[in-house]
């Protein structure tokens, strides 16, 4: 029970890796305060949650919208009273397998509105709630695009890169305030997304998981982990980490 009366807020909840991660925070006693844009998978999550007998809200927002994102944060304090860790999942993969010179300013403002600006207004009211316990913990989605080029990804790989910017830079504003901020970087992880971009057919599938070193893709639980471990004072030493979870892709 690492996470007992813990309060942690998780962006991008409604499936995939932070429908996983709300389940494991829960598991560990944590009050889990879930938002996304999907009401009916959310609200399924956090239902599923309180059956288990652990402890769930579920608020719909939109992180391409700054009024939902202050209001989100503001639901949250509401409810349990404080926040302690916000792990910020949510993210859309835009425009992929396209060539910079053809990558639509559509689908690139959109990118980077939810993956990059999201996460940013997201601590710029998260930080405030945690400073005012003088403790807390923030774990941004990044990813291995945010580490290592890959053709074809420039939309996302700017947001990406930019996530792993932020987080370092806040890390170190305020380390000494007593809030740890740190990133995860996965490779392939069996999700939606990978589906609609690495697994459309088994031939893909094979070739994605050959990419890997360790011959496979990463399944959500694999990352849930490593955002527990940043999360939990198991990592109080670890500061600005942008977290390798990538079964070898980037060594």
């Amino acid at each position: 029970m690492r996470f007992k009366d813990k309060v942690v807020l998780i962006t991008g909840a409604s499936s995939g890796i932070g429908a996983d991660a709300a389940r494991a925070f829960a598991k560990e006693g944590a009050h889990v305060f879930l938002a996304a844009r999907r009401e009916d998978r959310g609200e399924q999550v956090a239902q599923e949650i309180r059956q288990e007998g652990g402890s769930a809200t579920f608020y719909k927002a939109d992180m391409a919208k700054r009024s939902d994102i202050a209001n989100m944060v503001a639901a949250c304090v509401q409810t349990y009273g404080k926040l302690d860790i916000a792990f910020n999942n949510a993210g859309i993969e835009g425009d992929f397998f396209v060539e910079s010179h053809l990558h639509s300013e559509e689908a690139w403002d959109q990118t980077l509105a939810v993956n990059l600006t999201g996460v940013w207004l997201c601590m710029r009211h998260q930080i405030p709630e945690m400073l005012k316990h003088g403790k807390g913990a923030i774990v941004n989605m990044a990813s291995m695009a945010g580490v290592k080029g890959f053709p074809g990804s420039s939309g996302y790989a700017a947001s990406k890169f930019g996530v792993v910017g932020i987080t370092k830079a806040a890390a170190l504003e305020y380390i000494q305030q007593g809030i740890r901020i740190n990133c995860v970087c996965p490779a392939v992880i069996r999700s939606e997304m990978a589906e609609k971009i690495f697994l459309t057919s088994e031939e893909s599938s094979t070739a994605t998981a050959a990419s890997h070193p360790i011959g496979r893709i990463g399944e959500a639980r694999e990352i849930t982990n490593a955002v527990m471990w940043l999360a939990s004072d198991e990592a109080s030493f670890v500061v600005g980490e942008a977290l390798q979870v990538d079964g070898g892709l980037g060594a």
